[in-house]
This record gives C-alpha cells, sequence and structure tokens, in this order.
C-alpha cells in the first residue's frame, strides 16, 4: 500500500529510538540499573544522547518517541530535557522489541496517520552521520511507497557476534535499494568468513525505516498476538503530557519476540539499504576497545595491544599484551582480548560467587 503522498521538503521522519536493553555485554560498568545507552563510553556524550544528536534537524526529523524500561524513566528524563517535543513510552516490563515498535507505530499514528518511521536502537555508535542520513534519504521513498527497509551494515571482518543479511538483488523500482534474499542467524567463524569472501552479505545493525501503518498491518498478518497486544496497550495506557505508561496486563499477555523474528524475518516486503557509516553496537569490551581510542588513565611498560577502562583508580601493566582491564568501584576485571562475548558468564559467576 504505497503512501498519500511522497516524500518531500514538507514531510519529515520520526524517529524511534529503542532504550529497553540491559546492557549486560559490558559489564561490570554497564548494569541493569544504569544500562550502557546512559554511559559516556566514546566522548563526553553518553550514546542515547548521541543518538538524540542524529536526528536532531527538525527539518529532516520529528520529535523522538523513546520506548523505555519504566525503571529508566529518571535517566531518559534527563537525556530528553533538552528535546521538545518528545514521547517518552514506559514499558512496565519488557518484551523485545516487536512489541516495542507497534506500541510506537501506534502513539505516532495518532499524531499523524502518515508517519514513516526511523527505527533505531539508543546505544550504537555512527562516527559518518552524513553518509547515515544519505541513506535515510536514499530508503525514504521504499519506505513511503510500503516496503519495510532495513540497513545492512557493510561488514569489515567475519564478525560471528551478529546477524546477516544477504541482498545480492537490485530493487527494480527504487535505486540504490536491494531486495532482501534472507536474514542469516549469527554464523560460526567458518560461515562467516565464507560470507565475508562471497560479498553481497552486511551485518544486520537492527535499524529500521517503514511507514507506521505498514508496520502494523504486516505486524497484524504475521504476528497477530503481538500486534493485537501492542495496541491494547496503548489503547488502555495511562497517559500524562508526553509520557505513555503502557497497560501491563496487556503486556503481560504478549510475546516476547524480537521485530526480526516477529515481522522482518517473514514479510515478503523487506528491502535494504547499504550503510557504510563507521557503525558499532558497541556490543561488547572488544567493540568498545576498537573505537574508544586510548587509554588515559592506564600506565603501560613492555605492554602491547592492551586496553584499560578505570572510573577510578590508576591501572599500570608490566609485561603483558592483549588484554582488557575494567575497573569500577569496588571491582576489577582482567579478561584475555577476543573474549569478551563470554563476559555473562563471568558476571554469573561474581552474581554467584
Amino acid at each position: 500500500m504505497a503512501g498519500s503522498g511522497s516524500l518531500g521538503a514538507s514531510r519529515v521522519i520520526r524517529p524511534i529510538i529503542l532504550s529497553g536493553g540491559s546492557g549486560t555485554r559490558l559489564w561490570p560498568l554497564s548494569t541493569p540499573s544504569r544500562p550502557k545507552q546512559f554511559l559516556p563510553l566514546i566522548g563526553a556524550e553518553t550514546l542515547f544522547q548521541q543518538t538524540l544528536d542524529r536526528v536532531a534537524d527538525r527539518s529532516r526529523y520529528g520529535a523522538p518517541i523513546v520506548v523505555a524500561n519504566a525503571a529508566h524513566e529518571l535517566l531518559c528524563a534527563a537525556e530528553l530535557a533538552e528535546t521538545p517535543g518528545a514521547t517518552l513510552i514506559l514499558e512496565p516490563i519488557a518484551r523485545n522489541t516487536a512489541v516495542a515498535i507497534v506500541m510506537a507505530a501506534a502513539v505516532a499514528l495518532r499524531q499523524d496517520p502518515d508517519a514513516v518511521l526511523l527505527v533505531m536502537p539508543s546505544d550504537h555508535r555512527i562516527g559518518a552521520e552524513a553518509i547515515f542520513h544519505r541513506a535515510v534519504s536514499l530508503g525514504a521513498e521504499a519506505a513511503d511507497a510500503g516496503l519495510l527497509v532495513t540497513f545492512g551494515i557493510e561488514p569489515t571482518a567475519p564478525e560471528i557476534g551478529y546477524g546477516y543479511l544477504e541482498a545480492s538483488h537490485p530493487h527494480p523500482r527504487h535505486p540504490g535499494v536491494r531486495r532482501v534474499d534472507r536474514f542469516k542467524e549469527k554464523p560460526d567463524l567458518a560461515s562467516a568468513e565464507a560470507m565475508l569472501a562471497a560479498g553481497d552479505h552486511y551485518w544486520n545493525g537492527g535499524i529500521f525505516l517503514f511507514r507506521a501503518d505498514r508496520f502494523v498491518e504486516e505486524c497484524a498478518f504475521l504476528a497477530p498476538e503481538v500486534h493485537q497486544c501492542g495496541i491494547a496497550a496503548v489503547e488502555h495506557a495511562a497517559t500524562q503530557g508526553s509520557v505513555v505508561r503502557p497497560a501491563l496486563d496487556a503486556l503481560q499477555a504478549c510475546p516476547d519476540i524480537s521485530v526480526d523474528y516477529a515481522v522482518m524475518e517473514r514479510s515478503a516486503e523487506i528491502a535494504m539499504v547499504a550503510l557504510d557509516a563507521d557503525w558499532s553496537d558497541v556490543g561488547s569490551w572488544d567493540a568498545l576497545a576498537e573505537r574508544a581510542g586510548g587509554n588515559s588513565t592506564a600506565v603501560m611498560v613492555d605492554s602491547s595491544n592492551c586496553f584499560v577502562s578505570s572510573s577510578g583508580p590508576e591501572v599500570a601493566l608490566l609485561g603483558v599484551d592483549d588484554l582488557i582491564v575494567i575497573a569500577t568501584g569496588e571491582r576489577v576485571v582482567i579478561m584475555r582480548r577476543g573474549r569478551s562475548q563470554e563476559i555473562k558468564q563471568l558476571a554469573a559467576a561474581s552474581a554467584n560467587g
């Protein structure tokens, strides 16, 4: 179903910022009470604030709708203090990204029946923002025509921590847009190396662009339980000013499922725009070590390829290589570089210790 008009100077895209993650892969710095999006991990601003800044041009983007954990209400309010017009949807319980986007779409449609949504996590970094905006503009016409557009990150390594998109065929009606042949789950190393060598494979970065009505329509068809629960949660929400508190009973009945599993991997209306914009999900200490630069709090002698993050004590290293060291509060964590994806095991062992 095509939109009622083409996207142009008079139309703006509505950012949907998802902030429900707990950031456990950056333990012990990131915690459930203050997950990674609320931390200044790269630069002086938090990842949340960097996401808001990315869509601050009101000639291009509307005021954001943020979907967040209700436990983070004060943290979100502080981040949004300089963002007039923002809407905050506070989830009483988490039920993953599918229903979060349904709720955001329902709220957006109340305000604009022709709303086009740019869905983004709140905890990613994009270094080349001009390229990002060009990619959004490239996908906007396809989105307005009724396609569900995803952004495939140009891979730089055979990463096993990401899902992949295979997109080998240009879309016949939308220049610069590709058809998505298939979604692929997180691979083993050999499979990741093969996909990188084959080309036409992209990391699934979890950034989407579509008309709100089309997403709601597709979710109703492919994941009716999620659709029903999300719509009911908004219809029976407690709303005060710009804060929406969805109905708990509706969300309790909702399947816990991601938007990829519920809709994107099952829809016949998926398209992709390639994105090479210095992207990172900052999803592990290894990823952060690659992006964050130097170790201002560390003293190193006869040591190489080490990354140190300390919120207090000076860390000194002698005669060691390939380590990640995190010192925060009363906890010090030391791990070999390349193994930070296993940190959940360490966090669990510490909690049970």
